[in-house]
């Protein structure tokens, strides 16, 4: 994904470095400078993979289960992207699987709020999809300005 993707998703100029966000000095590309305040930036990655065999969540599931359980959470907004990962599973086999990742950014003041309702979207995933590992969660602090 291009720059100009990423700070579409992110709501304005953004870098990614090594995996790091870092905002981009709004002077050198010819905007004011913002007011930056104090958010959370949470990732989730939903596996695909039925820890029963089953058919993987397609696309239209997940999409559904977008529609219905996460963006009623967090109806201000959030970013979706398709991935692949892989992991080690218990016999020691490198698994490799479909996946997706949203990025939730909210005013660190709504932290303890906002981490009951990623519960609940972990929770109805994996038991909605039959998933044991079924939702990653990565939380960070950030300074995000959306004007």
């Amino acid at each position: 994904m291009d720059t100009k993707s990423r700070s579409w998703l992110l709501g304005g100029p953004a870098l990614l470095v090594g995996g790091a966000l870092l905002g981009v000095n709004s002077a050198a590309v010819g905007l004011p400078p913002a007011p930056h305040d104090a958010y959370t930036r949470t990732e989730l990655v939903f596996w695909t993979q039925r820890s029963d065999g089953g058919s993987a969540v397609t696309e239209q599931e997940f999409q559904d289960f977008l529609d219905q359980q996460v963006t009623p959470r967090f109806p201000d907004g959030l970013s979706v992207q398709e991935g692949r990962g892989q992991y080690r599973d218990p016999q020691g086999v490198i698994q490799r699987e479909r996946s997706y990742q949203v990025v939730l950014c909210y005013p660190r003041a709504m932290a303890a709020s906002a981490d009951g309702r990623i519960e609940g979207i972990r929770r109805q995933y994996a038991g909605s999809f039959r998933q044991q590992r079924a939702v990653g969660r990565l939380d960070e602090p950030v300074r995000a300005s959306f004007s």
